[in-house]
């Protein structure tokens, strides 16, 4: 996500581990493979080493966020990730960054990159056939399970949207298993909205399904709701069911005690929190909260978990 790499590059020179600087040094390495089976091969068995990809299609979603498509050199997914769990991309000597999934197809996986800092700039200015390496997957994903047979309610603010994303692609795709899909997602303004395809084409007229949109500021040419995303969910009393909410962290701030208002039980409040992740896999140390570590026991959190956390996040 946007907020990790920025977080990542604030600090990149006096946080450069001995692990970040051996991933580099792999990933350059890698960068010269030319094997044919780079399908779940790291050449080495180790963790931390990327597998080698291809860049397959870029989607310009605004000005400053893209979809990557990413599949390996042997036209498969680098990994299967399910909704909510993370990928380690890197891309040269650029190093490399935690990133949510937004969604998987047969033969890739995809990631929506806001451009926020050096590595984020450079994929950016990235072509399709273009190679970079990529790990994972890592964290806890959503509660799939939990969340069958019930209505939920999904929130997504910003570039939020892209991990939440996910979840709602697998919630389509296996409609039977979920009840009512209620999708809320807000921006600053209509230029700054992603996925509009699936905003304004796929996602409109489902069944069982309500599609709410809005922007904080009204602008020429838009004539949906205006107001920003804690008050829309306060505006629409939406009732208790499970909710994900993913955005900028002061939207999640105050959406989480609208929905605890609403009467929204702390255990069906769900959302993810953002650290700094360097290694993906528990090793580092960079990303804990008290005994957990964001990219292995989350970064699905549910209200009620994240209670009981210190206050640290």
């Amino acid at each position: 996500m946007s907020q990790r790499e920025n977080n990542n590059n604030k600090s990149k020179k006096m946080d450069q581990t001995p692990i970040q600087t051996e991933v580099q040094v792999q990933v350059e390495e890698q960068s010269q493979c030319t094997c044919s089976d780079s399908h779940n091969h790291n050449h080495q068995g180790n963790a931390l080493i990327p597998v080698c990809a291809k860049i397959i299609k870029i989607v310009q979603e605004t000005s400053d966020v893209k979809t990557f498509y990413i599949s390996t050199l042997d036209d498969k997914k680098p990994f299967d990730p399910q909704p909510g769990q993370l990928g380690m991309l890197s891309f040269g000597q650029y190093g490399e960054a935690m990133f949510s999934v937004t969604n998987k197809g047969e033969n890739h996986i995809e990631m929506a990159i806001k451009a926020v800092g050096e590595l984020t700039f450079a994929l950016h200015e990235a072509e399709v056939g273009q190679l970079v390496g990529i790990r994972g997957p890592y964290g806890n994903g959503f509660p799939l399970e939990y969340c069958k047979g019930k209505d939920i309610l999904i929130i997504g603010g910003g570039i939020g949207l892209a991990p939440v994303r996910s979840l709602v692609m697998h919630c389509l795709k296996n409609r039977a298993d979920y009840g009512k899909l209620t999708i809320l997602y807000g921006a600053r303004s209509k230029d700054d909205l992603c996925f509009k395809e699936d905003l304004f084409t796929n996602w409109r007229d489902l069944s069982n399904t309500d599609l709410f949109v809005t922007i904080d500021k009204a602008e020429e040419g838009w004539d949906g709701h205006v107001g920003f995303v804690p008050s829309y969910v306060e505006e629409l009393a939406f009732k208790p069911q499970v909710a994900v909410v993913c955005g900028p962290p002061v939207m999640i701030k105050f959406t989480l005690p609208t929905l605890q208002k609403l009467g929204f039980p702390d255990k069906d409040i769900i959302t993810t929190l953002e650290m700094r992740m360097k290694c993906g896999i528990g090793k580092c140390g960079r990303c804990n909260i008290g005994s957990k570590y964001v990219c292995l026991d989350g970064p699905v959190f549910t209200m009620e978990q994240m209670k009981e956390l210190p206050p640290e996040y």
